[in-house]
């Protein structure tokens, strides 16, 4: 499981980056974020545009007033 904090990037290269990080998974894995806020936008947008997306299998848990976890699998092949 790869985990990526983006608070710290600046918000417009933050879908880019995790776009790339989760391209770079192989099949079955998952990608986790910690995000400033629930990354709701980023779900349907996978959800819409990236077929290796196993929507069914997305998580989000809010641990914190601005931390949000959420694991974005990818579907095994």
């Amino acid at each position: 499981m790869t985990r990526l904090d983006v608070r710290d990037i600046p918000p417009v290269n933050r879908h880019p980056t995790i776009h790339d990080e989760f391209d770079a998974l192989e099949p079955g894995e998952s990608l986790t974020i910690v995000n400033d806020h629930e990354p709701k936008p980023l779900f349907y947008e996978f959800e819409a545009e990236v077929d290796e997306f196993d929507a069914d299998g997305y998580e989000v848990e809010q641990v914190a007033p601005d931390e949000f976890v959420a694991t974005f699998p990818k579907v095994e092949t």
